[in-house]
Order: structure tokens, then C-alpha cells, then sequence
């Protein structure tokens, strides 16, 4: 079992920054993929960023990329989201995820799940 745990959110202004830091515990975090998804109000959840657990290879979603960055610290059991220039449309509750190994860009394929953290960009 891995248990995750969200921090960082809150409301910033359009242009702004935010760095999202999630927590892992429970088992050897460096065996893990991890991914960053979003869900705004009345929408599904969208992928936005994923990195391999070798650290070898990131990806982003196509709204994300250029401005979001995914990092991981093994030595910590954390991993980041640095988001700037930051948009409304970024406005969501944004959730860690967790799985073995290989990287997705699908939230079905994850198995461990934070409780998310709120994301405000007021513009």
C-alpha cells in the first residue's frame, strides 16, 4: 500500500506560480511511477504530467507543456509539480498518483491515489 499526500495548492494570480509537492509512504517510493492529474468542476480527469521512476523520462499534456515541470526526490519520497504562468484555465483540483514502474498517461492505469489539492487562478 502506498499512501500520498498532497500540498501546495491554493489561489495565485494568472502569470503566477505554484509548486505542488506530494508525499509518498508505505513502500520503496523509487519503484514508482508518478503522475500529476487535474479535474476541474464538471470535467473528467486530465493527465498532466508523469515521471518515470528511473527519473529517465517525463511527459506532459499538451496544455501543460512549456510551463509545467515534474520532479522527483527518491531521497525524500517526494514528487513536485512546478507550475508557472499559470492560467484560469489551470483552475482544478490537482491529484498524485502512483504506479509501478512505467509511466501513463492514463488515470485507470495509476493504483494509489492522493486526496488532491485545490488549484485557484483568479485572472
Amino acid at each position: 500500500q502506498v499512501q500520498l499526500v498532497e500540498s501546495g495548492g491554493g489561489l495565485v494570480q494568472a502569470g503566477g506560480s505554484l509548486r505542488l509537492s506530494c508525499v509518498a509512504s508505505g513502500r520503496t517510493f523509487s519503484n514508482y511511477a508518478m503522475g500529476w492529474f487535474r479535474q476541474a468542476p464538471g470535467k473528467e480527469r486530465e493527465f498532466v504530467a508523469t515521471i518515470r521512476w528511473n527519473v529517465v523520462s517525463t511527459y506532459y499534456g499538451d496544455s501543460v507543456k512549456g510551463r509545467f515541470t515534474i520532479s522527483r526526490d527518491d531521497a525524500k519520497n517526494t514528487v513536485y509539480l512546478q507550475m508557472n504562468s499559470l492560467k484560469p484555465e489551470d483552475t482544478a483540483v490537482y491529484y498524485c498518483a502512483a504506479r509501478r514502474f512505467v509511466t501513463s498517461t492514463k488515470a485507470h492505469e495509476y493504483d494509489y491515489w492522493g486526496q488532491g489539492t485545490h488549484v485557484t487562478v483568479s485572472s
